[in-house]
């Protein structure tokens, strides 16, 4: 158990005076327990209420849950994070603090400031070491960009002039998720990061999943913008198990046997192919064009046999789905006659920005998309990112960063393992870093992501979670050291973050930098009171409404 400091052990500390008190030279309390990468240390209350009125606004909130100190170990500074505060006595005016180390920087021996830093503890202070208020000084130390390649994001907290980066290739070559409950700015906040990355690589590869239509405004000026009109994915790019999930109906046994036939006339219709035609040992997951006709014929043609294993309800269900799907304008950005043409590197081209052309990323708005195929098609385009790094591994590399908004959609807790999707993303989470495909998830709900997805992101960019369940995950998901910044969660203003991970030298607290109207997703909330004023018109409003609406936005 710790002993409490014997009365009047905080008099040479600090005391009360009719003038501020020095920038950094007083302390303000002392170490009374060590012990791995957090320990304890006692606060006088006396000396912290004069930093309040200090002109330095780092040394003004010194003390506070969050915030940091120093500690002096032999010619080096200690820098901590203050993680809870706990009044102990309040007639001596004792408040003990826990805290998480988070990194140590060389004294610089006439003025005492801290140069230098770097992440990591050398040597532990010793109980009664002295504590002292850390300044801005200090943290433009603490938090200046080496030489790096780094994007600028916003103002370190609570400082107004100490600029917050990123580390791009580290954040990049280990994934990163960005977190927040809906309305703290988060579409706004994962524009303004991925527009400073556009910035410094104008011919980059970037490939983000849009699934409310919402980031092609942000980008109509630097990105390529794909929706249903303009995506023409042909459908044979699809693997086999995504043609299970568009073309099967049934589950169990039945299934099984309706996955078999499909996989023999699958495999014919592609051989049948001049491509195909071509690959000595073809199989049934290789793009290869192929036409829909021939594989509801070669159906047909199998439930012609006599020898065949089932009787005729499974082939017909499958050739009447094929012909379903094929008939429907709702799929015909997928399904449609005029994408039997091999397009596969025309395709490849467009989406994957080679070359960039100076519209590093491509915007593909999956809103119009039928619901029942949308999965799919985030498969397929996740899968093709995937594949590519694979394939193209003896090539001169060509990293792609692929970026998923509603990140809980596409892989949700619980279902990893049912759903093309989920287990690709999965794959690229736990593999693609080796490959050269960096992963960024984006999502309101990280409780409800698979589990394992979110460790495997070594940046996470955790604004306002309101949820309890949301900030446990969270909590659990990241490093030790963060643990103060994290219990200020649910104390973010909008467009505030808390950084830790790869991407940053330690955990930061950010305010974004506001981003020009032009560049901002269409996310705005609605002004009711504003709008709820405008009349009229109404007939004509709903008259266009009704021609989209029954056109299905054709």
């Amino acid at each position: 158990m710790t002993e409490m400091p014997a009365p009047g052990a905080f008099d040479g500390v600090a005391r009360a005076a009719p003038v501020a008190v020095r920038p950094a030279i007083e302390a303000i309390g002392f170490v009374i327990e060590v012990s791995g990468s957090s320990s304890k240390v006692m606060f006088d209350m006396a000396a912290l209420s004069l930093l309040a009125e200090h002109p330095d606004p780092v040394i003004a909130t010194g003390g506070q849950v969050g915030g940091q100190i120093k500690v002096r170990v032999g010619a080096a500074w200690l820098i901590a994070n203050i993680r809870s505060l706990k009044l102990e006595d309040m007639v001596a005016g004792r408040v003990t603090a826990l805290i998480d180390f988070l990194g140590e920087g060389d004294e610089e021996r006439l003025t005492g400031k801290l140069y230098n830093f770097r992440r990591g503890v050398t040597r532990y202070p010793s109980p009664g070491g002295e504590v002292f208020p850390i300044s801005t000084d200090d943290l433009k130390q603490v938090y200046a960009a080496d030489d790096r390649a780094n994007i600028e994001i916003g103002m370190v907290y609570p400082t107004k002039d100490i600029r917050a980066a990123l580390y791009v290739d580290a954040m990049l070559g280990k994934h990163f998720a960005l977190l927040g409950s809906t309305g703290t700015g988060k579409s706004t906040s994962a524009a303004l990061i991925l527009h400073r990355i556009c910035e410094l690589a104008p011919q980059g590869h970037i490939v983000m999943i849009d699934p409310h239509g919402e980031y092609s405004a942000a980008f109509k000026h630097n990105g390529a913008l794909f929706d249903v009109s303009n995506l023409a994915m042909p459908y044979w790019l699809m693997n086999f198990e995504e043609h299970c999930e568009v073309f099967l109906t049934t589950t169990g046994s039945e299934r099984q046997v309706d996955a078999d036939i499909l996989a023999k006339c699958l495999l014919a219709a592609r051989a049948k192919s001049r491509v195909g035609q071509e690959i000595p040992k073809l199989t049934v997951d290789a793009p290869v064009p192929y036409l829909l006709s021939d594989l509801t014929n070669l159906i047909q043609l199998e439930m012609g046999k006599m020898d065949k294993a089932s009787n005729s309800a499974p082939y017909l269900r499958l050739k009447s789905k094929v012909e379903e799907i094929k008939a429907d304008p709702r799929f015909s950005f997928m399904f449609s006659g005029m994408l039997v043409a091999d397009t596969m590197a025309g395709f490849i081209e467009r989406i994957f920005r080679l070359p960039g052309d100076g519209k590093p990323i491509s915007i593909i708005d999956v809103s119009g998309v039928p619901s029942e195929i949308t999965s799919v098609v985030v498969a397929v385009l996740s899968r093709m990112v995937f594949d590519f790094a694979i394939w193209s591994r003896n090539e001169p590399q060509r990293p792609i960063l692929l970026v998923c908004e509603e990140a809980h959609r596409y892989i949700p807790a619980g279902q990893d393992a049912t759903s093309s999707v989920g287990r690709i993303l999965g794959r690229i989470a736990k593999e693609g870093r080796k490959y050269g495909v960096s992963l960024g998830l984006i999502t309101q709900r990280p409780s409800d992501l698979a589990e394992g997805v979110l460790s495997q992101c070594g940046t996470i960019i955790a604004m306002r979670l309101n949820n309890d369940r949301d900030q446990a995950f969270v909590r659990a998901a990241m490093p030790e050291g963060a643990r103060g910044f994290l219990d200020s969660i649910p104390a973010l203003r909008n467009r505030e973050c808390i950084i830790c991970g790869e991407g940053v030298a330690i955990p930061i607290r950010v305010s974004f930098d506001a981003l020009e109207s032009a560049r901002r997703p269409a996310s705005a909330d609605p002004v009711f009171s504003d709008l709820w004023r405008d009349v009229g018109q109404e007939d004509e409003i709903i008259a266009r409404t009704l021609q989209r609406w029954r056109a299905q936005g054709r």
